[in-house]
C-alpha cells in the first residue's frame, strides 16, 4: 500500500493567485489578467505583504519594516503644534481691529467730502 501525500488546502484566489503570476513572469499575461492579479493582491493585506517580499528579493526577511509603519512614523515627525491665542492676544486683536476699522472710516468719509468740494 502506497502512502500518498496528504492533499493541500487551497482557496480558488491562491489557485488564480499562482497561475496569474505564473502568466506575469512569463511574459505572456493579458492586460485583463494583470487587472486581476492587482484587483486580488490589493483585496487582501496578507497575500499584498507577502508579494511584497517575495518581489523585493531580501533574502532576509527579518530585516523587511512594514511600510505603513514607516508612514506613520514620517507623519509623527511632520506634526506641528498651533498654539492657540490667549484671551488676552484675542481682545488686544480685536481692538486693534476696530481701531484699524474706524480710522478707515473716518479716511473714507474725509476722501469724500473732498471729492464734493472738487
Amino acid at each position: 500500500m502506497s502512502h500518498r501525500k496528504q492533499p493541500e488546502r487551497r482557496t480558488f484566489l491562491q489557485d488564480r493567485l499562482d497561475i496569474l503570476i505564473k502568466l506575469q513572469r512569463s511574459g505572456k499575461a493579458s492586460f485583463n489578467e494583470l487587472t486581476e492579479l492587482d484587483e486580488i493582491v490589493n483585496s487582501d493585506p496578507a497575500i499584498m505583504k507577502k508579494i511584497i517580499l517575495e518581489n523585493m528579493l531580501v533574502e532576509n526577511t527579518d530585516e523587511f519594516t512594514d511600510p505603513s509603519d514607516t508612514l506613520h512614523k514620517k507623519d509623527e515627525i511632520n506634526v506641528q503644534t498651533i498654539v492657540r491665542p490667549g484671551l488676552l492676544n484675542r481682545i488686544t486683536s480685536l481692538i486693534k481691529a476696530i481701531f484699524t476699522s474706524q480710522i478707515s472710516a473716518v479716511k473714507l468719509k474725509m476722501l469724500t467730502q473732498r471729492m464734493a468740494f472738487i
